[in-house]
């Protein structure tokens, strides 16, 4: 580390607020992690030096110290609070001292504060770490939405094929479980049931099948976002439906019945005599069930009255004798 920038290290100015430089820290730190770069060590190295930059210019004493007295100052205020836990040679061919950290366990702690449970460290402190939970969007019917349903949806999974132990064959054959992929993609199929009355955001857990764990920890869970799609008659707010119904002129003037759809099945809506256009209707229950509850909605319908075409000459003269009732 002898010689190297720590400014350089985290991509910031020497002016760089505190939260700056936190800001840096964390992206460079998820980005360079070991446990999201397996088996590179190039990314191992780089977020040590990250950590070393960060553990002195975080701090305001270290920090100005480092600029006042450079890389020198840096190693003697990290050796001198250490305790003495780094092991410290003499490197000749630079001209300078030069410090080999033997005990990184204190990283551990700064990556906690920083991240809390996040996963950041935990190849440090080698406890075991849960999974990541994932999220993914299911689109649903207003009636699978109202009746429940059960879904099956697909999965990619990174797990190795059992069958072929991950090297894709089985003997001098292409492994007929994972299509010779190598185990690296295997298609796994889950029966979701999707409960009645869920609503737009509505999160479907699958516990288990979320990001894998790390250093032996359950993997996460995977969240299923519901989004309900847009229904050609009906339109939902909260539990509640909103629909429009067409009355004939006839009998939203003398009265009668007619037929009104709902999502379970149609039932007859009486119409008072000189029914109005626009008049709005409520049915008590027929709107959409509530989440993990035994009631219902509302249904709301509105009156479209719907004028008659194509008049007979019957039919126009009773309207033209009803005109000249009327304006009398």
């Amino acid at each position: 580390m002898a010689g190297k920038d720590y400014y350089q290290i985290l991509g910031v100015s020497r002016n760089a607020s505190e939260k700056e430089i936190k800001q840096a820290y964390r992206r460079l730190a998820r980005k360079h992690h070991p446990d999201l770069n397996p088996g590179d060590k190039s990314a191992e190295e780089r977020f040590k030096e990250i950590n070393a930059a960060y553990e002195v210019i975080s701090d305001p004493k270290r920090r100005k110290k480092y600029d006042q007295f450079g890389d020198q100052w840096e190693y003697a205020e990290q050796f001198a609070k250490s305790g003495g836990r780094e092991r410290v040679r003499q490197d000749f061919g630079r001209g300078g001292t030069t410090f080999e950290y033997g005990d990184l366990s204190g990283f551990g702690d700064i990556l906690s504060s920083l991240f809390g449970d996040s996963g950041i460290g935990s190849r440090i402190r080698r406890e075991p770490q849960r999974g990541q939970h994932m999220e993914s969007t299911i689109e649903v019917t207003l009636e699978e939405a109202y009746h429940g349903s059960t879904r099956v949806i697909q999965l990619q999974t990174e797990e190795l094929c059992t069958a072929c132990g991950g090297t894709g064959k089985v003997g001098n054959r292409v492994c007929t479980i994972c299509a010779g992929a190598g185990g690296k993609v295997i298609p796994r199929r889950l029966e979701v049931k999707i409960p009645a009355g869920v609503r737009d955001g509505s999160r479907i857990r699958i516990a288990g099948e979320g990001g894998p764990g790390r250093t032996g920890g359950n993997k996460g869970d995977l969240y299923l976002v519901v989004k309900v799609l847009r229904h050609k008659l009906f339109e939902r707010k909260g539990n509640d439906l909103y629909t429009e119904v067409s009355v004939p002129l006839t009998t939203a003037i003398l009265g009668g019945e007619v037929g009104l759809p709902t999502l379970n099945g149609n039932l007859s809506l009486k119409i008072p005599p000189e029914t109005q256009n626009g008049k709005v209707f409520r049915m008590a229950g027929k709107g959409m069930p509530v989440l993990s509850n035994a009631n219902y909605g509302n249904m709301f319908a509105k009156v479209k009255v719907v004028l008659p075409t194509n008049l007979t000459e019957e039919e126009n003269k009773l309207f033209e004798r009803l005109r000249s009732l009327r304006s009398t």
